[in-house]
């Protein structure tokens, strides 16, 4: 029999066994922060809240039934032996404002025991069941594993309030993991979350080092959090009394970032490192490690290289390593994946995510940005493009509009995607080059897309595209189909105005490349049109669209938007699992930055900087590039927190970043 506890205005359900099987508050009462088994058959027992696992050289284990379960007012306490020699201790009790569980292992035996993989589940229903499911019940988990400097944030999908925070006041987390993904859960859940002391035994360098546990006979290792509700953000971080500010979380090359330290914080000894600054010579993210109360906590931040730089070194290698020249004409003048490994072209091998169309769109997009600006090799860049043109043209677009992901012979199902993509690709060949032909191509495009279905789809990039041909178009004289154009996409706004939160499953049943063109939409229409209906529209799904990042203060995770599929299907390594950044989590930042005045805000415009600057962890200044970097320490036991060595479609952070600029 389930017992209920009350705090802080909501309650804790607590199962037979002691532990927790749901969290609730009468602000939301129809809200699941944690996953049951009713919901997602894939749930179950061995992933409950508390449970977990232990390994150590001389042997593992996992605790889930209790030994012992002992209630009392305002609490329990169970007991647990994971393995022999080791035994868990698992109190929890209720306060007015929290619900507080202090776990302690104790060595039992008479030998010293090394600790090197220490996990705790913690099941927030992070889950997509369709966008008005989620939207009411499911949650974004945010996870920050910082050492003492930990919490974990359910966030209602709906960017609403109540808020459920966890909050560690004792002990250390170090790492996370992600359990349950594969192709039964797919890409509409995250999985099980495991929060760990340490994952040393299975990936001992993630996030920046992972520590071994020692333990002497009879000595014991404790983890306390507290588990609160908040009404916002700002109120759960002030919560968590975090040693630093870190308002900015990227530098350019050689300048000093300043972390804001709390009183009676030092940052450990390392290069660069003077008083409460740090100064980074080399690209990329660099773990900082941070004191106080000799208690120890790390985060990341990232020196980045000037975006020029970036720029032309990515294109030299584009040019240099992904058109295949082993093809015929026009085949030749696609591009295509590179296994970063050796340097080898990857060939399609019937994954439609390494065709030579869709995502990789953006590299010939990311060489106009290039050649617009007078960066790189122009003669090089002209004729890549111009030959790209062709193969568009000959290859990817159909009699009737429709835009393939592929040139490879044989039938493919419709993607509204690849149009707006390739539309505002050809109008931009028009800014280049002049010719007329590319002006209409990619008005026609958009026509097309529109009587096959667009304003039924949120497309990436479709508001964006329709909103510039247009106003090229009315530039050349031709308002009328200018007029036209704008007036389906009026159409198109209105349509998802009327659905509200019930937006059609796209190729995840509801993503936050879903809500960002959504965003993108209904502000191209208020600027059109200046109508209250979609100002109060875009209100709302802005909400949306803040709440799938987070407010971790990590470069790789802050208000970065989470995605979890990308690395199993645009990868080479196959890997399920978070990946951060992201490279389309800049449809974030291109939304922001597209806010009518009415809902531009000084914080908003520097998250939207914030987002492009933090994707630049992506590239390197010799133009390396990966398409995913899977966060987790493992997901599924595989060790991950590591970039995929497939180059594929990453090279859109850069071609929107220079793009909005």
């Amino acid at each position: 029999m389930a017992k209920r506890f009350a705090f802080g205005g909501g309650h804790v359900m607590l199962g037979a066994d002691g532990g927790p099987v749901a969290f609730a508050h009468p602000r939301d009462p129809g809200r699941s922060y944690l996953l049951d088994a009713a919901s997602q058959g894939w749930h179950g027992p061995d992933h409950r809240w508390g449970s977990g696992f232990v390994i150590t050289p001389e042997g593992s284990g996992r605790w889930q039934a209790a030994a012992d379960v002992a209630w009392r007012p305002g609490g329990v306490t169970t007991r647990h032996r994971p393995r022999p020699g080791l035994e868990l201790v698992l109190d929890g009790r209720v306060t007015a404002e929290h619900f507080v569980e202090t776990y302690t292992w104790t060595n039992t035996s008479a030998r010293p025991v090394q600790v090197t993989g220490l996990a705790v589940s913690v099941p927030v229903r992070d889950v997509y069941d369709g966008a008005a499911s989620a939207l009411a019940r499911s949650c974004h988990a945010h996870v920050f594993t910082a050492g003492a400097w930990s919490w974990i944030l359910a966030e209602p999908m709906s960017g609403t309030p109540p808020l459920l925070g966890v909050i560690v006041r004792e002990g250390e987390l170090w790492a996370y993991s992600i359990e349950s993904r594969n192709r039964n859960t797919s890409s509409d859940s995250r999985g099980h979350l495991l929060v760990h002391a340490t994952d040393h035994a299975r990936n001992p360098d993630a996030f920046g080092g992972q520590p071994i546990l020692e333990l002497a006979p009879g000595q014991s290792h404790t983890l306390s959090w507290e588990v609160g509700w908040y009404d916002s953000r700002e109120a759960f971080l002030q919560a968590t009394d975090a040693p630093a500010a870190l308002p900015v979380l990227t530098a350019p090359l050689g300048t000093a970032l300043h972390l804001g330290l709390a009183a009676g914080v030092t940052i450990l000894p390392g290069e660069g490192v003077a008083g409460g600054t740090v100064t980074g010579g080399r690209h990329g993210v660099r773990h900082v490690d941070l004191e106080r109360d000799d208690r120890r906590s790390r985060t990341a931040v990232a020196f980045l290289a000037p975006v020029r730089r970036l720029v032309e070194a990515r294109v030299e290698r584009i040019l240099a390593e992904h058109r295949p020249a082993e093809r015929p004409e026009p085949e030749r003048y696609a591009f295509v994946p590179v296994d970063t490994r050796t340097g080898l072209r990857q060939s399609e091998n019937g994954w439609p995510d390494w065709s030579d169309g869709a995502e990789r769109i953006g590299m010939p997009v990311l060489l106009q940005q290039a050649r617009l600006r007078g960066w790189g090799d122009q003669r090089a860049v002209d004729d890549a493009l111009r030959g790209f043109a062709r193969f568009a043209r000959e290859r990817l677009i159909q009699p009737d509009g429709a835009v393939r992901r592929s040139s490879s012979p044989g039938a493919e199902p419709l993607r509204l995607y690849n149009t707006p993509w390739l539309a505002h690709f050809f109008l931009d060949q028009f800014h280049l080059y002049g010719d007329a032909g590319d002006l209409d191509l990619a008005a026609w495009l958009l026509e097309a897309g529109y009587a096959l279905g667009a304003s039924e789809h949120l497309s990436i990039g479709q508001a964006e595209a329709v909103e510039a041909v247009s106003r090229t178009l009315e530039g050349q004289g031709r308002k009328e189909r200018a007029c036209s154009l704008r007036k389906a996409l009026i159409e198109h706004a209105d349509r998802f105005v009327d659905l509200g939160t019930d937006l059609p499953a796209h190729e995840v049943a509801y993503e936050q490349s879903m809500v960002a063109p959504l965003v993108s939409l209904l502000a191209t229409a208020y600027s059109l049109q200046g109508e209250e209906r979609f100002l109060t529209a875009a209100r709302t799904a802005l909400g949306w669209l803040r709440a799938f990042g987070g407010p971790q203060p990590h470069v790789r995770t802050r208000d970065i938007a989470i995605r979890h599929w990308d690395g199993y299907w645009f990868g080479i390594d196959r890997q399920w699992g978070d990946t951060f950044p992201h490279y389309w989590s800049v449809l974030t930042a291109m939304a922001l930055r597209r806010l009518p005045e009415p809902l531009k805000t000084e914080e908003n415009q520097r998250t939207a900087e914030a987002i492009f600057a933090a994707n630049l962890v992506d590239f390197t200044p010799d133009g390396g590039a990966t398409c995913t970097f899977v966060m987790p320490s493992c997901v599924d036991g595989r060790p991950a927190h590591r970039a995929d060595p497939l180059a594929n479609d990453q090279d859109w952070a850069l071609a929107l970043l220079l793009r909005a600029t």
